[in-house]
């Protein structure tokens, strides 16, 4: 299994195991049989509501698509996009794999990563059943496919972290960069066991620098306000 190493300014390497072609498939099919039934789940329904006599399916035609064919094909094609921005890299049947979406450098993707990622779904879908796609990821060192390719991510196995330093990094990186939410986490972590002038002088160091200067804060304020920013 493949390991994506980050590195921190403690000097300790974070690890996250890299997704293979198993559990890509996995939490592909939980998905595709979540997005088919939430499609097809519309189209019964539109029939249901809308068929009855003299009404908007009875004549067929284009009021008949835009009713039933249009939200159908909305639903299924956005799922993926929609659920992974507003998850932050997941879905239902990745949570449910155990898997997630991470950019190259372990950080949570941007918006706009994820609908690159997903825009290519077209060419990974080629010529049937997501063939290229499928290809790739058993070519590729990382089991990437060309939609992460293009977008710069990667798919990792969601474990459970074992300290506020992973937690603070896979929450915080994307908004301080990896050395600031690393060092925040480190902090956090380990704020007992440092020498109150030492974790003072970092908490106050490390606020003023990401613009939000501490002021008069005592030691119990500074530590809050640190624990906030790794959220």
């Amino acid at each position: 299994m493949d390991i994506l190493r980050i590195p921190t300014v403690t000097g300790v390497d974070i690890e996250l195991s890299i997704a293979g072609t198993g559990g890509r498939s996995y939490a592909f099919v939980i998905d595709w049989h979540i997005r088919a039934l939430l499609a097809l789940g519309w189209v019964f329904a539109a029939v249901l509501l809308f068929r009855q006599p003299g009404g908007p399916l009875a004549s067929g035609g284009a009021s008949a698509y835009l009713l039933v064919g249009a939200p159908a094909a909305l639903l299924y094609s956005l799922y993926h996009p929609v659920l992974e921005i507003a998850m932050r890299g997941r879905t239902p049947g990745k949570r449910i794999a155990g898997v997630r979406i991470v950019r190259r450098d372990g950080g949570i993707p941007s918006a706009v990563q994820l609908l690159v990622r997903n825009l290519f779904r077209l060419i990974d879908s080629l010529p049937f059943m997501y063939c290229v796609g499928l290809v790739a990821t058993m070519l590729t060192r990382q089991s990437v496919r060309i939609g992460d390719i293009a977008a710069g991510t990667l798919l990792v196995y969601d474990e459970e972290s074992d300290s506020a330093l992973d937690d603070a990094v896979s929450r915080g990186v994307g908004r301080l960069g990896l050395e600031r939410a690393s060092l925040a986490g480190e902090l956090v972590a380990r704020w007992r066991d440092l020498r109150p002038a030492v974790r003072v002088a970092l908490a106050r160091r490390l606020l003023a620098d990401v613009g939000n200067p501490p002021g008069d804060a005592d030691e119990p304020e500074l530590r809050t306000m640190l624990e906030d920013l790794a959220r």
